[in-house]
């Protein structure tokens, strides 16, 4: 895992722009602990903050390439390339010789043999940039999935480039500004691909590389999902998600650091790790290590909801157990969540605001105890949804509905202009329009879906839903993590997101995914002599929080603190009104997290809206 920044100019001498170039990097020095490096030329500038994962000591970037003294490309880069070795031998029978053995090296030789196609060779989660001096054009690309970001900025006579906004937020031509459409985005959930609430800013879309030039941008699609009729019957079909899934993971576990694994006593991670367990010790090392947040008096308070059904330690006791894991339990209490620095920093990790505020801080601290022991950690997300998982998809009320099922089901039981969007103005929330915006959003990934002639409309219907589970949901899910535990010098791998796993599950019939009448069928199948029964029969249930009433406390008084201000930077957004009438009902916030959300989105923004100096530009 690593951070780069960048600025290409075609008029402007960026030798002299080593200064900017170095506080635009200085920013993600959590990324990459280990290593800074800037690159200077007339026409281009590169910073690299870097952690070392692979080679620690032949790494090194900004990486260049050159021939008889000619620079060649220079390359910036992030994450890991899990086929590096495959494709090193590839190039070594095209002629290529080698310097080191980092995968850094592996993409600046594919881009050397097949240009802007090197991305379609790689497997593994990235975002790099090549300057190529010859053409003087920069290329920017991301892995499949979107699992490591790029970021954009077109200027008038270039672009800037970086692995995070707030890299762009450092440099003097780019103000934090946010417009109508950026702020939609922010409150909706739809996860649209390309976008980036801050105005001016892009993001290089998963599966795609971005070509930029004197003459303009191209945008080029290398890897999707593609409509591929399913052949393998259910016994097969089980016997090659096991495959795939041990491939996966066989291959994000090599690494010159410690690997742990992030354990919740579900279904996905604990397959993981079991997966995990049984390919270190076929290895002769081991045994796997596991983390798991909980929170102190949880087990006392817990009471099972339609949401979350049980609690995760007696599911994690039993699987630790079973493969003998070295594990650590990583108790936090409500002074954690409350800590005011960790609060601001899990904003500052995702440059953005959000209304499950405690979720964020326990996942925030999780990963910061995790990274005291372990570099890399592999995580079970994506599962869900591509196997079927969540709660939305299994009912049908959220399922057909005329949106996002994940955002049906928050403007069903949180609020109707989505998930923590309960008390700004009401005006406002009728300009945005937030229903209408997801609305639009999700009609556009339906335009995507490759069908195969599904007759059955049930059939039809889970394509689409799956489909926008694997384009939409991740720019939410993926980038969220991704942010946070970087923010804490944690490199998070995600197995599920293999892309041959990918288009093998998208094409499985629905019929197949949930051939016993449960969710993720499949899974619990590829992985049942794996895991005790207790966690193979375990309900789903999501990523914990603190049930403590001492929390919500708190929050009702700083929404009353903010209430009482007029010059809080939030206050023009707020319902003052609905604000009153919440901290007037003792019981407001008693029905837990869902309940909290209005509260948390408003805390944040204010904060936000404050450290960031966010003007926000809205034409409604």
């Amino acid at each position: 895992m690593s951070g780069f920044a960048g600025w290409v100019d075609y008029e402007r001498d960026l030798r002299r722009e080593g200064a900017t170039t170095r506080t635009m990097t200085a920013t993600m020095a959590c990324r990459g602990p280990d290593a800074e490096e800037v690159w200077l030329s007339e026409r281009a500038a590169f910073g690299h903050r870097r952690l070392a994962v692979l080679d620690p000591k032949g790494g090194r970037q900004p990486m260049r390439a050159e021939h008889d003294g000619r620079e060649l490309a220079v390359l910036a880069f992030n994450g890991e390339i899990y086929n590096a070795g495959e494709v090193r031998a590839e190039l070594a029978a095209r002629g290529h010789r080698f310097r080191t053995r980092s995968d850094t090296e592996v993409i600046l030789e594919a881009y050397l043999e097949w240009g802007a196609g090197c991305a379609a060779k790689l497997n593994g989660i990235f975002a790099f940039a090549v300057w190529d001096p010859r053409s003087e054009e920069l290329l920017l690309a991301r892995d499949q999935l979107g699992a490591k970001p790029v970021i954009y900025y077109p200027t008038p006579t270039g672009v800037l480039f970086a692995s995070e906004p707030k890299a762009l937020l450092a440099h003097p031509w780019v103000d934090a500004v946010v417009d109508t459409d950026g702020f939609r985005e922010l409150l909706s959930q739809a996860g649209t691909p390309g976008a980036v609430v801050f105005k001016g800013m892009h993001e290089v879309r998963a599966g795609h590389v971005v070509r930029i030039g004197e003459r303009g941008i191209v945008t080029e699609k290398y890897w999707g999902l593609e409509g591929r009729e399913h052949t393998d019957d259910r016994d097969a079909t089980i016997a090659n998600v096991r495959r795939l899934l041990e491939e996966s993971i066989g291959r994000q576990l090599r690494a010159d650091v410690p690997v742990c694994s992030l354990l919740s006593g579900g279904l996905d991670s604990s397959g993981l790790t079991a997966i995990a367990a049984h390919i270190l010790a076929e290895r002769g090392e081991g045994p796997v290590r596991t983390f798991t947040v909980d929170y102190a008096g949880l087990a006392e308070n817990f009471v099972p909801d339609q949401v979350r059904t049980s609690l995760d330690a007696p599911y994690v006791k039993d699987l630790v157990a079973h493969v003998g894991s070295e594990h650590t339990d990583v108790m936090l209490d409500t002074s954690d969540l409350l800590d005011p620095v960790m609060r601001a920093e899990t904003i500052r990790a995702r440059d953005l605001p959000s209304p499950l505020g405690d979720m964020q801080t326990g996942l925030y601290l999780l990963y910061r105890a995790a990274a005291e022991h372990s570099t890399v950690a592999l995580t079970g997300q994506l599962a869900d949804s591509l196997f079927g998982g969540p709660a939305w998809v299994q009912d049908p009320e959220f399922a057909n509905a005329d949106t996002f099922p994940w955002v049906a089901l928050a403007q069903r039981r949180a609020c109707p202009d989505g998930l923590g969007n309960g008390l700004l103005a009401p005006a406002l929330r009728r300009s945005l329009d937030i229903p209408g915006y997801v609305r639009d959003r999700f009609h556009e990934a339906l335009a995507e879906v490759p069908h195969v002639g599904e007759a059955d409309p049930q059939e039809r219907r889970m394509r689409e839903i799956t489909y926008t589970h694997l384009t939409r949901y991740p720019e939410t899910l993926i980038r969220n993590d991704e942010r946070l535990s970087a923010y804490v010098g944690l490199e998070t791998r995600v197995p599920f997101c293999d892309p041959e796993l990918l288009q093998y599950a998208f094409n499985t019939p629905w019929h197949l995914q949930t051939f016993d009448g449960r969710e993720k069928s499949l899974l619990r199948a590829a992985v049942a002599d794996l895991l005790p029964e207790s966690v193979l029969k375990r309900p789903k249930s999501p990523f914990p929080v603190s049930v403590d009433p001492g929390y919500a406390k708190v929050l009702r008084t700083e929404l009353s603190e903010i209430l009482a201000d007029p010059s809080a930077p939030v206050a023009p957004f707020l319902d003052p009104q609905g604000a009153r009438e919440l901290l007037d009902d003792p019981n407001s916030l008693a029905e837990g997290w869902r309940g909290r959300t209005n509260v948390e989105l408003i805390l944040q923004l204010d904060t936000w809206l404050r450290d960031y100096g966010v003007r926000l530009d809205l034409d409604v």
